[in-house]
């Protein structure tokens, strides 16, 4: 399976690079690809390392004004000409998307993904990954849209919440499973 994970590029805490590094051994392991940004900066790197020490392939999508982060020794990289074209292919190239933690480039490329399956576009899995409760705030304003009549399915049909990596990445085996 080709999982794609939006994330951070930035140096961040324990709390958030464990289930990343998490995730992305269990990914590797599973003989899965990542698809990610193709940064070697971060998080970014911190899970394509993980992923690759695990056996997993990489495919990264880089953008050309990042292209001197890009990753070397990926399996493969290719380097989008803007942002857009960006989150096209890593979507394109992608079986399932994980939402890890990170600024608005991964917000936006969440909400993309999720408007996406809300207009019924895409049907791939998609899991946010809600390390040390990064995302309790936005998961509350999700059932508010829910609950207030904003959202045209229901919440449970856009995104899976996961706490752990381990149910991040059961929940994507099994949906890609059965599609």
């Amino acid at each position: 399976m080709n999982i794609c994970v939006f994330l951070s590029a930035a140096d961040l805490a324990d709390r958030y690079t464990r289930p990343a590094r998490e995730f992305a051994e269990l990914l590797g392991k599973g003989g899965h690809t990542l698809v990610w940004g193709g940064s070697e900066s971060g998080l970014m790197k911190v899970v394509a390392d993980g992923a690759q020490e695990a056996g997993g392939r990489l495919v990264g999508v880089s953008v050309d004004f990042l292209a001197a982060k890009a990753r070397t020794n990926a399996d493969e990289m290719v380097i989008a000409r803007d942002l857009a074209e960006r989150k096209a292919l890593l979507l394109e190239k992608a079986d399932a998307v994980v939402i890890m933690v990170g600024g608005t480039g991964t917000l936006d490329e969440a909400t993309e993904i999720l408007e996406l399956k809300k207009h019924g576009k895409t049907t791939k899995p998609v899991v946010l990954l809600n390390s040390a409760g990064f995302y309790d705030g936005l998961k509350e304003q999700f059932r508010r849209m829910e609950d207030e009549g904003f959202l045209p399915v229901p919440l449970t049909e856009l995104v899976f919440f996961a706490e752990e990596p381990v149910g991040a990445l059961a929940y994507l085996e099994e949906s890609v499973g059965t599609l």
